[in-house]
């Protein structure tokens, strides 16, 4: 009786761009203070939490346009994941006593993304589209799309 489900393909997508668009920001406000700098103030590009930055904002940005989703969203979940054991966990062993949540939800969302794809409105769908309609698909591909 519940009708969301006719809307899987739709909410998959904003669950996306909703992710992207929060993981960019953390990265924008290391990178470049913005919306606005951080408490301890933004972090130098060649350093290892500018290294983070970066792939906080580039692949939110990816994440955001369904752009390579599934590798980006694999590398941010164990980014995520490196996160979590190195800066929460030796201050609790559980997430809610060391502040660890929300690491724990984006490694979890992204791992989703990386098994679920990208879903409708990406680069991704637009890219596998235009390989199907050109004729370059791979045998795996034609019988993976008539499943």
């Amino acid at each position: 009786m519940f009708f969301m489900h006719r809307f899987q393909p739709q909410v998959h997508a904003l669950f996306r761009v909703v992710l992207g668009f929060l993981f960019a920001c953390h990265g924008a406000q290391k990178l470049f203070g913005l919306p606005h700098p951080p408490a301890n103030g933004t972090v130098e590009w060649m350093s290892f939490m500018g290294f983070a930055g970066m792939l906080e904002f580039f692949g939110g940005l990816m994440i955001l346009l369904g752009f390579f989703t599934r590798p980006v969203a694999f590398l941010l979940s164990g980014m995520m994941a490196v996160a979590y054991f190195m800066a929460h966990q030796p201050q609790g062993a559980l997430p809610i006593t060391n502040k660890g949540e929300p690491a724990v939800l984006y490694c979890f969302a992204f791992f989703f993304l990386s098994a679920a794809g990208a879903g409708l409105y990406s680069l991704d769908a637009y890219m596998a589209q235009r390989r199907l309609e050109s004729g370059h698909v791979s045998a795996d591909e034609r019988l993976r799309r008539a499943s």
